[in-house]
Parts: structure tokens; C-alpha cells; sequence
């Protein structure tokens, strides 16, 4: 009986321990039902960072209620539990604490700190956001190479540039001086997560790209104006001009005449020659290095002088045409000649101007002229029937009549 007392004794305890929190639950609800609570919003960013620098992680908390913040790595171990540092990593520290935000730095990251970091808040049920940490690894120095260092003019040529060891990976541009050139690249992964890049560049060189740079331009979020760059070097042709000494406007017999060969080349040329087209240098003329001299000139010295240049490259020429005239053909003679010009056009205007008197004066003379001998008979008869008879007479003439007009 006693033990059956004590049984029912346990039972009704329990069952008051059962109202008590029913009650106080109740009572709970009824009050946030009376004054509810503000959302509470968490909120993480990215973080993108350069293998060997710091990234910061920020967990903020908005309408923050005292809920327990902490930070957890990508293996969801606490790293921060409010403003304790459970994880045994010196390199993760405490940047600020309070009830809206935990901030925790991470130094010298390495690759393997990639991953996504979990912010936590102690709320029924907790609430998570995230902060994704990005690891970009610089590329290494660009190599630039081209497969000859002398190109002649005309061929073409090929350079390629590689960048290497960088996550994620670059892209490669070309400059030729200030324009922009397309090339072709692929891009490789290697077994740690890292990217080789390599570019070729393919086109036909000009002697203006002589000393021009080629630049090799590596884009990437890591660094900034990477880049690496090759001078060409272009061989040509020689470039030939001949200038005149003297003298100077038109050539006359007796005068002397000199001629200088202007040639430039890469190599420069090693060669230069005078030579006349279609017949030989005058016997007497004097040709020292690049200099054509000829004196006492006469006609018999006209005809195409040619200046040749060449180097190991190939040949190149430029003509001189000659003329040479009278002697006497100074500028008294130019004089002479201006004057007699003027003098044949002045009997020339002459002529005309007599030539349109004379016309004047006979279109004058005739002017109005028009009659006919129809009444001819009428003006010699006698009396008024002959005239009659005299005109009807000149009507059936008709091969006597005749007509003046002018």
C-alpha cells in the first residue's frame, strides 16, 4: 500500500511538472504573439585574394538579438566562436567583434585555403551564409621567342609567347609598335590546378618594322602590365635616290655636271655603280665611290644614267635622264626667243583684226540688197499699155528672173 501511495505521489508530481511547463510554454508563445521579434538577417561576401596576401572574412548580423556568431573553415571545423579562436592556426585573427559582426583575417593564404567558409548564427534554427575564398596565383615571368632573329623583307615570321604557373589562367595580347595584332593561343592545366598559357604571332615583316618592338601582353586579376617584348630586325633591299650637285635648273653645253648616289640598305650596301643605259660612260667622266663627274658637257653626253646599289639582300637601281642644250640658250636667248613669240603673235592678231575690216566693210556694202527684174520692161515703155504688155512679157520669162540677196 505504501509503495502503491509513493507511485501515485511520483505521478502527480510529474504530471505538475508537465502543467508548469505547458503553462510557461503557453505563456512564451502568447508574449511573442504579443510582441514579435525582428528577422534577423546574416550576411557574407566573397573574397577573392593573391596567393601570399591577407583575405578578411566578414559574418554580419542585422537586428542582432545577443545570438552566438561564429565562423567555420571549409571542413565546418570553428575557427571563431565568437571571440574565441578554438583552431590551433595563428594565421587566422581577430579583427572585430560585437553583436553585429565577426571579422577574421586569414594571412599569407596559400592555395589550400581555397574553399567556402561558413558564417553562423545561433538562432532557432540556426542560419548559415557564405563567404567563398578565391586564390589567384600570379603568372610567372612571360617568355617571348621567335623562331629566327633576322628576317628579310617579305618573309614572314612567327614569335610566341608563353605564360605560366597561374590560376586562373591569362589571356595574351599582341602589340606591333601601336597597333594591335591578333594571334592564336591554348591554354593548359597542369596537376596542381594551375594554367600554362601560349600564344603564337604570324605575320609578313616590312622594312618599316626595322627596330619596331613586338610586345607580348599578359592579362590577368593577379598583376597588372605584365609583359615582355622583342625588337625585330629586318634585312632589305637598298633604298636609291641621285641627287644633283650641280648645276642646277637646265643644262647647257660646256657645263659641268655632278651626280651624287644616295643608298641605303640593312646591311647597308656594299656596292654602288654608274652605268649608262644603252651606251657607254664618256671616257673622260670620273666616277669616285657614289659620284658621277662629267665636264665640258655636250649633247652627245645625253641619254639615261642609272646609279645600281646592292647588298646581300638583292639589287636595287635609279635612273638620271640627261639633256643637255645649246649653249647659247642663255637668258639673253630666252630673251630673244620671248621677244620673237610676241612679235609672230602680235602679225597675227593683226592679220585678223584686217581680216574682220574687210568683212565688216562688205557685209556693209551689200546690206538690204534684194531685187528682181520682173518690172524691168515697165520702166523703159512709153506709155501704160506697153508697160503691161512689157511685164506680162517679163512673167512668162521665168529663166530671165532673178533674185540678189545677201
Amino acid at each position: 500500500m505504501k509503495q502503491v501511495s509513493n507511485m501515485a505521489n511520483t505521478s502527480n508530481g510529474s504530471l505538475a511538472t508537465l502543467l508548469i511547463l505547458f503553462t510557461i510554454s503557453a505563456a512564451i508563445h502568447t508574449g511573442a504573439a504579443q510582441f514579435p521579434v525582428q528577422s534577423q538577417n546574416l550576411i557574407a561576401d566573397n573574397v577573392s585574394v593573391v596567393e601570399g596576401d591577407t583575405a578578411t572574412i566578414s559574418c554580419r548580423v542585422k537586428n542582432n538579438d545577443d545570438s552566438v556568431i561564429q565562423l567555420l573553415n571549409p571542413n565546418r571545423q570553428t575557427i571563431y566562436f565568437k571571440d574565441v579562436r578554438p583552431l590551433k592556426d595563428a594565421r587566422f585573427q581577430l579583427v572585430n567583434f560585437s553583436d553585429n559582426e565577426l571579422r577574421v583575417s586569414l594571412s599569407n593564404v596559400s592555395l589550400s585555403d581555397e574553399g567556402r567558409y561558413v558564417c553562423q548564427l545561433y538562432t532557432d534554427p540556426p542560419q548559415e551564409a557564405y563567404a567563398d575564398i578565391t586564390v589567384l596565383i600570379p603568372p610567372g615571368n612571360p617568355i617571348i621567342e621567335s623562331h629566327e632573329d633576322i628576317v628579310r623583307e617579305g618573309n614572314e615570321t612567327e614569335i610566341t609567347c608563353t605564360s605560366m604557373g597561374s590560376k586562373p589562367a591569362a589571356t595574351i595580347r599582341w602589340m606591333k609598335g601601336d597597333k594591335e595584332l591578333q594571334g592564336k593561343s591554348k591554354v593548359e592545366a597542369t596537376y596542381d590546378r594551375m594554367f600554362t598559357v601560349t600564344s603564337w604571332l604570324r605575320f609578313t615583316v616590312t622594312r618599316e618594322d626595322d627596330g619596331v618592338p613586338v610586345v607580348c601582353i599578359v592579362d590577368h586579376p593577379a598583376v597588372k602590365d605584365f609583359q615582355a617584348q622583342k625588337y625585330l630586325e629586318v634585312q632589305y633591299k637598298p633604298e636609291v635616290t641621285i641627287k644633283v650637285e650641280f648645276p642646277q635648273g637646265l643644262i647647257r653645253e660646256g657645263e659641268n655636271l655632278e651626280l651624287t648616289c644616295q643608298a641605303k640598305g640593312k646591311p647597308q650596301p656594299h656596292q654602288v655603280n654608274w652605268v649608262r643605259v644603252d651606251d657607254d660612260v664618256p671616257s673622260h667622266a670620273v666616277i669616285t665611290g657614289s659620284d658621277l663627274f662629267i665636264e665640258n658637257l655636250n649633247k652627245s653626253y645625253n641619254g639615261t644614267y642609272r646609279c645600281v646599289a646592292s647588298n646581300s639582300v638583292g639589287e636595287t637601281y635609279a635612273d638620271y635622264i640627261l639633256y643637255v642644250r645649246d649653249s647659247q640658250a642663255g637668258p639673253e636667248a630666252q630673251r630673244l626667243d620671248h621677244a620673237v613669240i610676241g612679235g609672230v603673235v602680235a602679225v597675227v592678231v593683226f592679220a585678223m583684226l584686217c581680216l574682220l575690216i574687210v568683212l565688216g566693210r562688205y557685209f556693209a556694202r551689200h546690206k538690204g540688197t534684194y531685187f528682181t527684174h520682173e518690172a524691168k520692161g515697165a520702166d523703159d515703155a512709153a506709155d501704160a499699155d506697153t508697160a503691161i504688155i512689157n511685164a506680162e512679157g517679163g512673167h512668162n520669162n521665168s529663166d530671165e528672173k532673178k533674185e540678189y540677196y545677201i
